[in-house]
C-alpha cells in the first residue's frame, strides 16, 4: 500500500461514525439501494443494515447493496433480528413515516447513537417497524408530492445528522473499533492479499503503523500455497 493511500484510507476511517446507520426494511429497487449505501459512504456511516421478507430480493438485490466496499452491510431475514442487535448497540431508533405522531426530522439528537429505518418503495416502513421505534420522523414539503424519494429522503436526513454531528465535534474523534479498522485497512489497501485470505480461510495479518502487512513466515506460506 503505497503512503498516499494510507493516508486517504486512514484520514476516512478516522471519520467513520459507527454509532449512526441506516436500516432498510425491504427496499429492493437497484440504483435505490446504491444510492443509500453511497450516502452513507458519503457522510462517515460505518455500515447499514438490510432486511429482506423475501429470499428471492435477497438473493437478487442484496449485491446493490454491498456494492459499496466502504460499507460493512449486514442483512437479516426479519425485522426482528434487526431491531435486538440496534438495540444491543444502545441506538435510538427512528422511522420515517407520514403520521400525526411524526416529528420534524430537524428536531431529533443525531449526537446520540441512532438508527434510521427506511421503508419500500412502494409500501413504506411495517407497522411493526412503527411499533419498535423511538421516534417517528417526516421531512417538511409544501408541494403537492406527499413524499421523496427513499434514496433522497434518507440523503436529507443523513446531511442533518452530518451537520448536527460535524458541530458538535464528532468528526475530530475517531470512534472505530482498532480491529475494525484494521480488517478495512487490509483490504482497502491490499485487495489481492485480501481476496487470498477471503478464498482460502486464512486469517489476516496484523498491519504496521504504515498499514504494511507485519505477518510471520508461516503466513507468507499460506499465501504462496493458497489457490487463486
Amino acid at each position: 500500500m503505497s503512503p498516499e493511500r494510507f493516508a486517504r484510507i486512514s484520514q476516512l476511517l478516522d471519520q467513520r461514525q459507527p454509532d449512526l446507520t441506516l436500516c432498510l426494511e425491504s427496499v429492493h429497487k437497484n440504483h435505490n439501494l446504491a444510492a443509500l449505501v453511497r450516502t452513507a459512504d458519503a457522510v462517515g456511516v460505518h455500515e447499514v443494515h438490510a432486511i429482506w421478507y423475501e429470499r428471492h430480493f435477497r438473493m437478487t438485490r442484496g449485491a446493490a447493496v454491498g456494492s459499496e466496499k466502504w460499507v460493512k452491510v449486514n442483512h437479516h431475514d426479519g425485522l426482528q433480528p434487526a431491531i435486538d442487535q440496534l438495540r444491543d448497540e444502545g441506538k435510538q431508533i427512528l422511522v420515517t413515516n407520514l403520521s400525526d405522531q411524526a416529528v420534524d426530522f430537524r428536531t431529533i439528537d443525531y449526537t446520540k447513537p441512532t438508527a434510521i429505518i427506511l421503508g419500500q418503495e412502494r409500501r413504506g416502513v411495517t407497522s411493526e417497524a412503527i411499533a419498535a421505534a423511538d421516534h417517528q420522523i417526516i421531512i417538511p414539503m409544501v408541494g403537492m408530492a406527499e413524499s421523496l424519494n427513499v434514496s433522497v429522503a434518507a440523503a436529507v436526513i443523513m446531511y442533518e445528522a452530518q451537520r448536527q454531528r460535524e458541530a458538535a465535534g464528532c468528526y475530530q474523534q475517531p470512534t472505530l473499533a482498532k480491529t475494525e479498522r484494521q480488517r478495512v485497512l487490509f483490504e482497502g489497501g491490499h485487495p489481492i492479499f485480501a481476496r487470498l485470505c477471503r478464498l482460502n480461510d486464512i486469517p489476516y495479518p496484523a498491519l504496521d503503523e504504515q498499514g504494511q502487512i507485519a505477518a510471520d513466515e508461516t503466513w507468507w506460506q499460506q499465501i504462496r500455497s493458497a489457490k487463486r
